[in-house]
């Protein structure tokens, strides 16, 4: 990444905010490498409530994974919560990473991926269909060992509207970048905090949005009550002239 010495002095300082700025982050890690992912591709696009809202759904819902694979779009729809465009799209690639899973290892595990190294690994989920590079930088970093930095699309906006990496840098760069300023150990801490801070900035600006727009609907009632105090006025002045001439 361009001028990756600048950025970094930025990063460590983010770093060094953020673990000042929220409570100490409980690392999570996965046995089944398929249990991550699948968090993964819900995750990406919703917070940390409405993914285990949808798991726990899922749970009570589905007798296993496998179960899950086979189900219909629309139930799985139904379990994450409001058929929108996200939940659309999370139920597509969950079916489609699920059957991927089934017709390479014939079950629905990902258990192989843990005995044949790291990079191999990470190119067989990179395979697969509709797995994003989120879903596959997690499962690395909760499961298998990897060092990587799972970026959602908040995070990424959120580095690059405060200048913390390059503004030309895609999502493989920025990722590639965080890896190299922060250490294996310490990589889902950092994932976690700056997950929650660009979350926490993005909830702000909507907020601070509505209520913009708040203020404008009432400056628009207030004008237009005055309008029609003012026609009545008028009304009432020419009717009293009338009376008047009479």
């Amino acid at each position: 990444m361009k001028n990756s010495k600048d950025y970094s002095k930025k990063v460590q300082k983010l770093y060094r905010t953020l673990k000042g700025k929220y409570p100490k982050v409980q690392k999570v890690t996965y046995e089944e490498p398929l249990d991550a992912l699948v968090y993964a591709i819900i995750s990406e696009d919703t917070s940390d409530r409405e993914t285990k809202a949808a798991l726990k759904q899922f749970g009570d819902c589905f007798i296993d994974l496998n179960d899950l694979r086979v189900s219909r779009m629309e139930e799985i729809v139904e379990m994450l919560g409001e058929n929108t465009p996200v939940t659309g799209r999370i139920a597509s690639t969950l079916t489609r990473a699920l059957m991927c899973v089934f017709d390479e290892h014939h079950k629905v595990s990902l258990e192989a991926l843990k005995k044949i190294g790291k990079r191999p690994a990470r190119g067989a989920l990179e395979k697969m269909d509709g797995v994003s590079r989120f879903g596959v930088d997690y499962c690395m970093l909760t499961s298998l060992g990897g060092h990587a930095i799972p970026l959602t699309a908040n995070m990424v906006e959120y580095l690059c509207r405060n200048e913390l990496v390059h503004p030309e840098a895609n999502e493989q760069e920025i990722g590639g970048f965080l890896a190299k300023q922060i250490a294996a150990k310490n990589g889902y801490e950092f994932y976690r905090l700056l997950r929650r801070e660009s979350e926490s900035r993005v909830r702000k600006r909507k907020k601070q949005k509505k209520a913009k727009t708040t203020r404008k609907k009432k400056v628009k009632k207030t004008t237009k009550s005055k309008k029609k105090t003012k026609k009545k006025t008028k009304t009432k002045t020419k009717t009293k002239k009338k009376k008047a001439k009479k």
